[in-house]
C-alpha cells in the first residue's frame, strides 16, 4: 500500500511490444509480473508498437511508439518518405513528453542493442536513442533490463546503439556476449551484470515424461533471411533455410513422427504454411500460439524440440524438453551453452537436412540425461533472476529498499 503522503512511482515500459513478436511480449510479461508482485503501488503504462494489444492483454494504458503509422513499411513514394521524415521530428517531441511523465522507464529484455536481423538505423535504433537522450535531459531514469546486444557493422546504427547504452541509467544483459559486445563498442560495462533471459521468470507448465513409442516433435520455424549484413544474399539464405527445414520435417514424417510447427512472430506464418503445403501429411500440424505460455505448453507436450527463434528455444529449454537449435546468431549458441546443450546447435544459414537428422537422433538418444541437466540449469536460472529483481528494486525503488532495511534491523 502507498501511504497518503507518498506519491506512487510512475513507471513506463518501452519497446516493440504488442507488435506480434512473442519473445518481446514475454519479456514485458515478466517485468509486469515483477512489478505487480513486488511493487503493486507503481503506476505503469507503455509506449510501444502495438498499444491496442498491450492495453487489452496486460491491462495497462498504452501509447503508440511512432506518430507515423507506416513507420515500418518501405517508403517509395514522395508522400510516404515525407511522412516518415516528419514522423522523426514529431517522435522526438512525443517521446520527450512521455518520458517527462515518469520517474523511471524500463526497456524489458529484447535484442534492443543488436542488429542480428535486418534493421535500419532510423527505425528502432533511432527511437531507442530518443528515449535514452530524453531520459538523461529530463532526469528520468531509463533502464535497459536483461537486454541483448551484438557487434554492429553499420556505422550509423552502431553509433545510435552505443549512445543509447551510454545514456541509460542502468544496464543488464541476458548473456556475457551481449556485455562484451557493448564493451567493444566503447561502453563502460564495469558495473553491468549478466542474468538469464527474463522469460525464465515466467510460470512453467509441467512437462510430459516420454513413455512408449517415440512421440511428437516440435519444429520452430522462422521467416529467416540472414542478418543485417546479409541483405544481398537474403533470398538465397531464405531458400536454403526453408528447403533444409522442409526436408528435415519430411524425414521425420517418413519415420512416422507427428510434427508440430511453431512460430514466434506473425511474419513466420508463411514459412509454416509453405512447409505444410510441401510435406502434405496429416502428421504435420501448426500451432496457433499467442504467447510464450502457449509455446511452453506446446514444447512441454513434445518429446523433442528443434527450433530457430531465440524465444522458441527458451520456451523449450525452460520446460526441460531436449532441444536442438537452428542457430542464427551468437545469442542462440550462448543460450544453448548455458543450458548444457552446446553440442546441439546447427547453423540456420546452412541447414543440412541429413546432418540435422543425425544430430536430432543423437539428441533423442541422450534425452534422459539432458532432461536432468535442464532441471539443474533451470533451478540456477531461477535463483539468478531472483537476484536480478532484487538489484532492480535497489536501483528503481531506493526509498522502499531503505524502508525494508530499517524494518528488518528493528
Amino acid at each position: 500500500m502507498t501511504s497518503a503522503d507518498e506519491t506512487p512511482v510512475r513507471v513506463g515500459v518501452f519497446g516493440l511490444l504488442g507488435s506480434g513478436n512473442l519473445g518481446n511480449d514475454g519479456s514485458l510479461e515478466a517485468v509486469l509480473g515483477y512489478l505487480r508482485a513486488e511493487h503493486p503501488e507503481a503506476v505503469v503504462d507503455a509506449l510501444c508498437g502495438g498499444p491496442e494489444v498491450v492495453a487489452t492483454r496486460y491491462r495497462i494504458p498504452a501509447t503508440r511508439l511512432h506518430w507515423y503509422r507506416g513507420e515500418y513499411r518501405t517508403a517509395s513514394r514522395a508522400g510516404a518518405i515525407a511522412g516518415k521524415g516528419l514522423g522523426k521530428l514529431v517522435d522526438a517531441v512525443r517521446t520527450a513528453a512521455w518520458v517527462r511523465r515518469h520517474d523511471v522507464v524500463i526497456v524489458p529484455g529484447m535484442g534492443v542493442l543488436e542488429a542480428t536481423l535486418p534493421l535500419r538505423p532510423w527505425g528502432f535504433p533511432y527511437a531507442l536513442f530518443l528515449l535514452c537522450a530524453s531520459g538523461r535531459l529530463l532526469r528520468t531514469r531509463v533502464v535497459l533490463v536483461g537486454v541483448g546486444a551484438a557487434p554492429i557493422a553499420n556505422r550509423p546504427t552502431r553509433a545510435l546503439v552505443r549512445w543509447s547504452a551510454r545514456l541509460a541509467a542502468y544496464r543488464s544483459y541476458r548473456d556475457v556476449q551481449s556485455r562484451d559486445a557493448m564493451r567493444e563498442m566503447g561502453v563502460d560495462t564495469a558495473r553491468d551484470e549478466v542474468y538469464p533471459d527474463l522469460a525464465f521468470a515466467l510460470p512453467t507448465p509441467r512437462a510430459s515424461t516420454p513413455s512408449g513409442p517415440p512421440g511428437p516433435v516440435c519444429v520452430g520455424v522462422m521467416d529467416f533471411h540472414g542478418g543485417n549484413d546479409d541483405r544481398a544474399r537474403a533470398d538465397e539464405i531464405h531458400r536454403r533455410y526453408l528447403d533444409g527445414t522442409t526436408r528435415f520435417v519430411r524425414a521425420l514424417v517418413e519415420d512416422g513422427r507427428p510434427v508440430r510447427l511453431l512460430t514466434g512472430d506473425e511474419c513466420d506464418a508463411p514459412v509454416a504454411a509453405a512447409i505444410l503445403d510441401a510435406v502434405d501429411s496429416p502428421l504435420v500440424t501448426a500451432a496457433e500460439a499467442c504467447s510464450l505460455a502457449d509455446l511452453m505448453k506446446e514444447t512441454a507436450a513434445a518429446d523433442t524440440v528443434v527450433a530457430t527463434r531465440y524465444h522458441n528455444l527458451i520456451c523449450a529449454l525452460k520446460v526441460g524438453t531436449p532441444t536442438l537449435a537452428l542457430s542464427y546468431a551468437a545469442k542462440s549458441d550462448a543460450l544453448m551453452d548455458r543450458m548444457g546443450l552446446a553440442s546441439y546447435c546447427h547453423p540456420a544459414r546452412e541447414v543440412d537436412a541429413d546432418r540435422l537428422l543425425a544430430q536430432f537422433r543423437e539428441l533423442e538418444k541422450n534425452s534422459a540425461e539432458l532432461r536432468r541437466t535442464l532441471t539443474e540449469r533451470n533451478e540456477l536460472a531461477a535463483r539468478r533472476l531472483k537476484d536480478h529483481f532484487t538489484a532492480l528494486t535497489t536501483t528503481l525503488f531506493p526509498t522502499k529498499t531503505a524502508t525494508r532495511t530499517v524494518k528488518e534491523s528493528a
